[in-house]
């Protein structure tokens, strides 16, 4: 037993170890490189400054500064909270619903923003304007899907997962419609680059709104996640022990769906982060959620700061997010079934 918790110890401190590596090179790489001695001076000097200390005496320059501010740190900052939120999600929900294939948009948040954000391009709203409606449409779906199982007499989490079936497809048939008959030298580009996912627009406002919420939506997970194992095991068991399971799923609702509409409102549709991240964290640490939200926190969000260099780095046009996380995650899914397929044989 000692050599399985040191084992973990040994385990999250490389994980924190690869997440501040990971954290600190996002900011040096780039098409316009900043030195890491330039990084930690500009961020002390801009930290003195915060506090109305004079700062450091400037041995950078003026394009250094304004690429680390303007540029760098939003978008750094996003991809890491946009990364811990997805799998996080995933866990949660992946404990709830008592099955590994369950991804973040299980309920619809993630159509639903796709469609919310599609909805606003075409009546020409401005970029505040569609985030604001691609968060509202997430939230709603969910409400709706939720809605909708409430009202069903099957079995409570059977009629969530077809409730949010459902709606993922008629939002998503929105979504194809709004594509259908928006401007196509304008609009459908917009539309479908969008929905691609990318952080090049990211700006300090985003980076702050997106933080915001993933960590009023990580937080409580945290602080519940010994009572998510609790959702692994019958309901009399859990009853048992005095948890109510009813209320300990729609705080895990609540908290998935505001950490996925805020996500996928800044970034755009980000698929595999949220249904591989976490199944990584259980090969590691195992299925206790008091070890697998937290691991999966910071491997989701190392694993989008990775994604993100390689997007704005591995060529002269940005590539969208959404389609480096299917290269990666999809041989990576298929490599795991294997693995576990082989593992039940033995």
């Amino acid at each position: 037993m000692d050599d399985r918790a040191h084992s973990y110890k040994l385990g999250f401190s490389l994980l924190i170890a690869a997440f501040v590596a990971i954290f600190l090179g996002s900011f040096v790489l780039g098409r316009y490189a900043i030195g890491l001695g330039d990084l930690f001076k500009i961020s002390a000097s801009l930290f003195m400054r915060l506090f109305g200390a004079a700062g450091l005496r400037q041995t950078w320059t003026e394009a250094s500064e304004t690429v680390f501010v303007n540029v760098r740190l939003p978008r750094v900052i996003a991809a890491a909270f946009i990364g811990a939120a997805l799998s996080a999600a995933g866990a949660s929900y992946q404990g709830m619903f008592r099955n590994p294939m369950v991804s973040p948009d299980i309920l619809g948040a993630s159509t639903g923003a796709g469609f919310g954000a599609a909805l606003a391009i075409l009546l020409g709203l401005n970029y505040i304007g569609i985030t604001i409606s691609s968060f509202c449409f997430g939230l709603g779906a969910v409400f709706l899907t939720c809605a909708i199982s409430r009202a069903s007499r099957l079995n409570a989490t059977l009629s969530m997962v077809l409730a949010g079936i459902m709606v993922g497809s008629l939002f998503s048939a929105g979504t194809s419609f709004i594509k259908l008959i928006a401007d196509t030298q304008e609009q459908l580009p917009a539309i479908t680059y969008w929905l691609m996912g990318s952080l090049a627009s990211i700006k300090g406002g985003d980076a702050l709104f997106v933080s915001l919420l993933v960590a009023a939506g990580i937080i409580p997970l945290l602080l519940l996640r010994w009572r998510i194992n609790l959702l692994t095991v019958s309901e009399d068991e859990a009853k048992s022990l005095g948890i109510n399971t009813s209320r300990l799923r729609l705080a895990v609702i609540i908290c998935a769906t505001l950490m996925t509409a805020a996500a996928v409102s800044v970034s755009g549709m980000i698929g595999w982060v949220g249904l591989v991240i976490p199944h990584f964290c259980r090969l590691i640490f195992g299925c206790d959620y008091r070890r697998l939200i937290p691991s999966s926190i910071l491997l989701g969000g190392g694993f989008m700061m990775v994604v993100d260099d390689l997007a704005r780095t591995a060529t002269t046009s940005e590539i969208p997010l959404g389609v480096l996380t299917a290269f990666v995650g999809a041989p990576v899914f298929v490599w795991l079934i294997l693995r576990r397929s082989a593992d039940n044989e033995d």
